[in-house]
């Protein structure tokens, strides 16, 4: 096989990092990137939610059993689609879970070398109570449950760096000087073949 020269970029954290703007910021700022964004799938997510008769939870079990695995294989499906046609795909998702079960990671390596790809996880480090004033901030129906139940929801969030992933970047996020180095760094790694 080749040198490799596409990859799959997963950008991921814990919610209100600040995935979303590094996300669009990064996408701006590589050539020639597809975006995606998991939360482009909640309005199908919430008609579920609806035609279940379930309470609009993204942290329920009803979410964790029916939804929120099917969320993360449509998004990667969309990926090895676009990463036919381009060199660099971003995806802004948590991958909470994921990011830390190393067998997941390798087998989304080994699927990448079929397209002559690899596999870069960017990790948005930002403190916890940064992320609840960012909640606070975006005011958006999906944190409703967690603002309201900070306490129990923030146990089940895991803020350290995953261990064990061979193309890890840490973009750190808990300032404007962490933010604009982070940029600067990650992109140029990005961008290398």
């Amino acid at each position: 096989m080749g040198k490799i020269l596409k990859k799959l970029i997963l950008v991921t954290s814990p919610p209100a990092c600040g995935k979303t703007y590094v996300s669009k910021k990064l996408a701006e700022n590589l050539n020639h990137v597809v975006y995606l964004d998991k939360d482009t799938l909640i309005p199908l997510s919430k008609q579920i939610f609806l035609v279940a008769n379930e309470e609009y939870n993204r942290s329920s079990p009803f979410f964790n059993k029916y939804i929120r695995n099917e969320e993360y294989d449509v998004i990667l499906d969309l990926a090895f689609e676009a990463i036919q046609y381009a060199d660099l795909v971003l995806i802004n998702a948590p991958f909470t879970k994921e990011v830390r079960d190393l067998p997941y990671i390798r087998s989304l390596e080994a699927k990448l070398k079929d397209y002559n790809a690899q596999l870069d996880i960017v990790w948005v480090s930002t403190k916890p109570e940064i992320c609840k004033q960012r909640m606070f901030e975006r005011n958006s129906d999906r944190d409703t449950w967690k603002l309201n139940n900070w306490d129990e929801y923030i146990k089940t969030c895991n803020f350290t760096v995953p261990e064990g992933i061979t193309n890890l970047h840490i973009f750190n996020n808990n300032s404007q000087e962490e933010f604009d180095e982070s940029m600067k760094r990650i992109c140029k790694i990005l961008e290398e073949n």
